[in-house]
């Protein structure tokens, strides 16, 4: 067997690793096999939330102080157990995506490179419609989740902010989701704002913005677990509510989060137990709208909205 590839039995499947003792994070000396191995400590968490989930692939092939690149289309050739999901993309475009199902799979894409997981919100036996709320903030409005029927799960971003779940029904497509996000995002802005905004433009921002646009179709966020492309090598990792207020996200690194998994578990193991309705974000979206806020910026690449603002910025757009 070459020093150059090894060959591990991981869920009664036979995984290659190759160049094993590359360096993906040289500050903390961490090679790519002790990068499969963090994820297989993690397994149980980190499929939790990207089991029959396409997935876009980022792939780092010289670790995180070398060039990435995203690939959207399963490589080939492939083993047979991997599956693959169509997804269609704004643009048009479709293209053929991996779906990770077991600890396998997980290391399998974890050799191509991948330091972070990327799935899309919604499963493969339904790709129309999410099943999840994703929600990119700090400061976190727990209440306004409780408020409105929803049990939400926090993790860290892996950067300073925090990441927001809810599992849904799925009976609303992209556009009802973000939709729902939007109504959220501005019910926050309203009771903190000076704190936080869901202003799409940079000019009109104060406190952090609420990224709405996270459940736009073919956004993808790290999922829980990931490692993060930052030389620390921190990981997004689910935490309780009661954590929130005094966590320090650089707290949670590959050299820490198998330890604390280990020993307390993951918090966001009851997140598949039930699916909640977003009729009363979309009740207060219908408000909002009734009082004059109408649909706000999309992404640039996505086909202009009937009821959405000009895609200028506000400051240009008074000059025309």
């Amino acid at each position: 067997m070459p020093e150059d590839r090894i060959v591990r039995t991981i869920a009664g499947r036979e995984v290659a690793i190759s160049n094993p003792s590359k360096l993906f994070f040289p500050e903390r000396g961490i090679t790519k096999l002790g990068l499969v191995d963090y994820y297989l400590s993690v397994a149980d968490g980190a499929l939790r939330g990207i089991v029959s989930r396409p997935m876009a692939l980022k792939r780092y092939p010289n670790g995180v102080g070398g060039d990435f690149f995203f690939q959207k289309r399963a490589p080939a050739p492939r083993p047979d157990w991997v599956q693959t999901s169509r997804i269609s993309f704004p643009s048009g475009r479709t293209a053929d995506e991996i779906v990770v199902n077991d600890a396998a799979g997980l290391a399998w894409v974890v050799n191509l490179g991948c330091i972070d997981l990327n799935p899309h919100p919604v499963r493969r036996d339904d790709l129309h419609h999410p099943d999840e709320l994703r929600v990119d903030l700090d400061p976190t409005p727990h209440e306004v989740f409780l408020e409105h029927g929803l049990t939400a799960y926090p993790k860290t971003s892996g950067s300073r902010g925090m990441h927001i779940y809810v599992r849904i029904d799925r009976r609303w497509n992209f556009g009802e989701v973000r939709r729902a996000a939007l109504a959220l995002a501005r019910e926050v802005e309203r009771r903190i704002p000076a704190l936080a905004t869901s202003k799409w433009w940079k000019e009109e921002r104060h406190g952090v913005f609420i990224d709405y646009n996270q459940n736009a179709k073919d956004r993808t966020i790290a999922s829980a677990y990931s490692v993060r492309p930052v030389p620390d090598a921190r990981v997004s990792t689910p935490v309780g509510w009661d954590e929130v207020p005094d966590l320090n996200p650089a707290d949670f690194t590959v050299a820490t989060v198998p330890a604390r998994f280990a020993k307390i578990g993951d918090p966001a193991q009851g997140i598949d137990g039930q699916a909640f309705s977003l009729e009363s974000l979309l009740e207060l979206s219908s408000k909002q709208e009734a009082e004059g806020h109408g649909d706000a910026p999309w992404p640039p690449h996505y086909e202009k909205q009937p009821d959405e603002p000009p895609r200028v910025q506000p400051s240009r757009r008074k000059k025309r």
